[in-house]
């Protein structure tokens, strides 16, 4: 009689969470993609098993053959275990059972007890336990499947290697990313497939792993297009149920766009330190979030609202210096206030600037109205209470910005102010060279107007003496020709006063002005000079014109030059001759001076180096009038033009801005 016994197909139980790991066994994810490309059909494998058992019983039933034979239904019941279906296991069981069963009652009668007994006894033992261990199987290859779904769909890079590094399974992710699939990368060295560049000696990360079990750290490894990747990893050991290592699961992450992105910015704070530590301009680090708050807590949320109350409460401007927190100060800075680089940086804005500052009131409305940066110019007061002149940029930090720093940039003034210093003084020397020459061209006019009130005084002088010597004397004709006298005299230092003015040296200040005044006046320094020349003056002043901010004398300069330079241009013409000055007020707020003649013209070539220095079209010019006369203008904030057709005469313009003040 034969004895047939069940094989045991079921795997051990896991491990922890992890599949076991055996020395070269299939993977969970291989075997579950096996299962899925050629698992065949269940009904298939119903109608099979249900074939078998039926050939099974007949030939139990109708043969004298001795031996267990229904220890046969075991295949039966393992066949239908591929469907993968409990239920199926079990009506197979339970099938196979009442076959054998049956099969004994019929062959043997169920009074008979022998040998026949012990064989079908241990047919349903066989049956039962091909059942159970089928039963178990499925429940382990279903906790092995999940698993492995759960590695495959991680979005790292997870594979599983024994101990000697053979890879046993591969995720999907890892074949996405390192670019091997799993047929490849199954059975071949970890290491020599990913080209694997450690933190430390391999062995050193080894013995580190099986002290501990586990391992973290970042390395480096290759695709399979040579791209390397930088790996944030994690390994954990497996051990077997008497403590040896079988296998060690790794988890990567690929950190490598968020290395560079951290090297990038480690490089920028590299350069804004250097920037910061090498450049020859100061640099502050400031905190001005205090500021803000203060701004909040009283309700200040717009610039509007901050001038108003800064109006109102001037003191607040000193409350913000000293919120204004210094968090740094770069080597550049600490020299310019303390003659040291290793210098402790100051508390507050209050620290450097003195109280007289009017710049940082305005730094505070730009702040408040959300400007990106404010510029000016200022004093600070160094440690020794000497004053530097700086020009400083601020920029501001936007409202939402987590970072609050406010960063100032500041320039030493000194030398620039002194060059600006010396280039107005040689300005000056040349506006009074220029000045001096133009009164040379109007010494004839001087003289005349000069002569004239002292012939006056000679001539009634005169008088006053023939009424003395009338007998009796004429005292009321006396009297009267004494006050003449006197009122000639008065005109006379007028006109010299007026010259005197017109040549100083002085630096020229700015004030308030009537610009009709100041036309009225340069006028007459010409008057005579046109009447010499035949040239018919047409002054238009429009009535109240607003006052404009000004040196006097050097407006003047201008209007005597161009008033000059017409005259001049007109001379020997047959045609009239006429000299147009206008003034009156635009609509942008701006006053327009028209300084027309009706001479030949300036010719086209021409026009555009007129205002260029040493360029001149009469032979005995030096070319210097008219650039002065610009530099004059602009420094004053204004704008000099002229517009000239050919053989039409020419128009110069000079706009000026107003001033709101009393003019002088």
């Amino acid at each position: 009689m034969l004895l047939f016994t069940a094989p045991s197909t079921a795997p051990e139980p896991p491990v922890a969470a992890l599949p076991r790991l055996q020395p070269h066994p299939p993977t969970a994810r291989a075997a579950v993609r096996v299962r899925t490309r050629e698992r065949v059909s269940p009904w298939l494998l119903r109608t099979s098993a249900a074939a078998l058992m039926l050939g099974i019983f007949l030939l139990d039933t109708l043969t004298t053959l001795e031996g267990a034979v229904a220890v046969l239904y075991v295949v039966a019941v393992l066949l239908v275990a591929g469907t993968h279906r409990r239920g199926d296991i079990a009506m197979a069981a339970a099938g196979s059972v009442l076959l054998t069963i049956i099969a004994y009652a019929q062959s043997h009668g169920m009074e008979h007890v022998g040998s026949q007994t012990v064989r079908a006894f241990v047919s349903l033992s066989a049956i039962g336990i091909a059942a159970l261990l089928a039963l178990q199987n499925q429940s382990a290859v279903r906790t092995l499947s999940a698993q492995a779904t759960l590695l495959d769909v991680s979005h790292d890079m997870i594979f599983v290697r024994d101990i000697a590094g053979t890879i046993t399974f591969w995720n999907a992710t890892a074949e996405s990313v390192y670019g091997f699939p799993s047929v490849q990368a199954l059975g071949r060295r970890a290491d020599e497939l990913l080209g694997t560049r450690y933190p430390d000696r391999r062995e050193n990360v080894e013995a580190q792993l099986l002290a501990t079990g586990r391992w973290e750290g970042v390395l480096e490894q290759v695709t399979r297009h040579g791209n390397t990747l930088v790996l944030d990893s994690r390994w954990v050991l497996q051990r077997d149920d008497k403590g040896r290592p079988v296998g060690v699961l790794e988890t990567h992450t690929d950190i490598t766009e968020r290395k560079a992105a951290y090297a990038a910015l480690v490089r920028s704070e590299q350069r804004f330190r250097r920037m910061f530590d090498e450049s020859r301009i100061g640099v502050l680090q400031q905190d001005w979030s205090a500021v803000r708050a203060e701004l909040e807590a009283r309700g200040l949320r717009d610039a509007d609202a901050l001038a108003h109350h800064i109006a109102g409460h001037p003191e607040f401007v000193g409350h913000a210096r000293r919120l204004a927190r210094i968090e740094e100060v770069n080597p550049a800075f600490a020299m310019m206030f303390a003659d040291s680089e290793s210098m402790t940086a100051p508390a507050s804005v209050q620290d450097i600037i003195g109280d007289a500052d009017r710049t940082f009131a305005a730094a505070l409305l730009a702040f408040a109205r959300g400007d990106a940066f404010h510029e000016g110019e200022t004093e600070i007061v160094r440690r020794g209470g000497d004053r530097v002149p700086v020009l400083f940029t601020i920029t501001f930090p936007s409202a939402g910005d987590a970072d609050a720093s406010v960063l100032v940039f500041v320039v030493d003034n000194t030398e620039r102010q002194r060059a600006q210093d010396a280039l107005l003084l040689a300005q000056t020397e040349l506006a009074h060279a220029s000045r001096v020459s133009t009164l040379g061209e109007l010494t004839a006019s001087i003289a005349h107007e000069v002569n004239q009130p002292l012939m006056s005084v000679v001539t009634y002088g005169e008088a006053g003496m023939r009424w003395l010597r009338r007998d009796p004397p004429d005292l009321h004709e006396v009297d009267t020709a004494i006050s003449r006298i006197v009122s000639e005299g008065r005109r006379a230092g007028e006109i010299v006063q007026r010259i005197r003015a017109f040549l100083g040296k002085a630096t020229a200040g700015h004030e308030t002005l009537d610009i009709g005044h100041v036309i009225e006046e340069a006028t007459r320094l010409v008057q005579h000079e046109l009447a010499r020349g035949a040239v018919d003056l047409h002054l238009e002043l429009e009535p109240h014109l607003p006052a404009v901010r000004g040196d006097r004398v050097q407006l003047q300069q201008v209007l005597v030059n161009l008033m000059v330079n017409a005259s001049q241009a007109m001379t020997g013409q047959a045609n009239r001759r006429r000299l147009s000055v206008v003034a009156a007020a635009t609509v942008d707020g701006r006053i327009d001076i028209a300084v027309a003649d009706t001479g030949p013209g300036i010719a086209a070539e021409h026009l555009e180096r007129l205002f260029d220095p040493f360029f001149t079209t009469r032979p005995e010019g030096m070319g210097m009038g008219l650039a002065i006369c610009r530099t004059i203008v602009e420094s004053h904030g204004g704008r000099l033009g002229v517009e000239s057709t050919p053989g039409d005469g020419a128009t110069f313009r000079l706009s000026l801005s107003t001033a709101t003040e009393t003019p002088v």
